[in-house]
């Protein structure tokens, strides 16, 4: 298996990626909004902007978060409402089968 673009970035450019991970923890930590909640926000924003990988890693954390399966389906669908049938076509079985998986 090839090295995924993140892969690379993390390895050739440690100083930027460890802000970049610094910067996603500072957002990723619970305030106003549950882990879980901004985990499901995350796979909706993935999805709708065409970045499935990022989406099903997100399903991961969010099921470590408490998500069930039925929140991840709707946190799917919901992307009708931006992207259309776009978004329920590439990820929704993809997202679901990783859910069962993870």
């Amino acid at each position: 298996m090839s090295k995924s673009g993140y892969m690379v970035f993390q390895s050739d450019s440690p100083e930027i990626a460890g802000a970049f991970n610094k910067l996603i923890e500072a957002i990723a930590k619970p305030s106003a909004l549950d882990g879980k909640t901004k985990q499901l926000l995350y796979i909706a924003m993935k999805i709708v902007t065409d970045d499935l990988g990022a989406a099903l890693a997100h399903v991961m954390f969010a099921k470590k978060a408490g998500a069930s399966r039925e929140e991840i389906r709707e946190t799917v669908l919901l992307t009708l409402t931006v992207v259309g049938l776009k978004g329920v076509n590439t990820a929704l079985v993809p997202l679901i089968e990783a859910y069962d998986k993870a």
